[in-house]
């Protein structure tokens, strides 16, 4: 009798399952935002909030007041400061599809054949920029190019992008093990970069990476370095195992301390 009034912190079976969505659902959240600057904004908009129920707490009447005003305006200020982010981030929710059955870097011959491609093209300083479609549907960007259904293979990838051929100057577009489109026009970053030696390819692997979740990969024709590009950040000097951890899934850690990252500033 005595843990009757105690018996609210016992979950029932619907409380662990709307629990378990509601988990599900902020995780998928933070994965979708994890490496944007959509992400950074989140978390100071928390760190403002704890400070502002600290204040509540403490009884800072002034900075509370100050908070509240900022929170009251500042939503309006949001959306004009931050209006890129907003525009990328409901851009990719909007071409998001629904399920996605098959692992969007493709199977394990698949990657071999992209890093294989890769190497060729940089041995050769031949530039090439490729895109490996994830959950955001590339279908906005097919209509620049030229539709192709094929399987994936070195020999084509590198045939494609060999100088002066009818689509060496785009991008391809690589959805599961079919090439989708060749000869692309990619989007170029809305976002001032850093370093000013990077040329077209870059700032449109970056502009894609910022509206898609898409593995986008640039050779250099002037250094015939490979870059990555992914939710808007440019990794360079990718290796061939590098290269082949990224299109696998795996996380970025690996390539801490190896890989010089330029970020696109505010």
């Amino acid at each position: 009798m005595p843990f009757e009034q105690f018996r609210f912190l016992v979950p029932g079976v619907r409380d662990v399952i709307e629990i378990l969505i509601v988990a599900y659902v902020l995780y998928r959240v933070l994965l979708f935002l994890a490496g944007t600057r959509a992400l950074q904004i989140l978390f100071g908009l928390i760190v403002l909030g704890l400070v502002y129920f600290g204040a509540l707490v403490l009884k800072f009447n002034m900075i509370a007041s100050l908070l509240g005003y900022v929170f009251t305006f500042g939503v309006f200020a949001a959306i004009v400061v931050f209006q890129p982010e907003l525009r990328h981030v409901l851009s990719r929710l909007g071409r998001m599809r629904a399920m996605q059955f098959l692992n969007p870097q493709g199977s394990v011959g698949v990657m071999e054949e992209i890093v294989a491609a890769v190497e060729r093209l940089s041995r050769r300083g031949t530039g090439a920029i490729i895109a490996v479609e994830g959950e955001v549907s590339l279908n906005d960007y097919l209509e620049s190019g030229k539709e192709m259904h094929a399987k994936i293979s070195a020999d084509l990838l590198t045939t494609i992008f060999t100088p002066y051929s009818p689509l060496h100057d785009g991008a391809v577009m690589i959805r599961g093990d079919n090439i989708i489109a060749a000869g692309c026009v990619l989007p170029l970053t809305q976002f001032p970069v850093e370093d000013k030696s990077l040329g077209t390819r870059h700032r449109a692997a970056l502009g894609l990476s910022e509206e898609t979740d898409a593995i986008v990969i640039v050779v250099s024709e002037e250094t015939s370095k490979v870059s990555i590009a992914i939710r808007g950040l440019l990794h360079r000097g990718a290796t061939p195992k590098q290269l082949q951890e990224v299109l696998a899934g795996q996380t970025w850690p690996s390539l801490t301390g190896e890989m010089a990252t330029d970020t696109p500033t505010t």
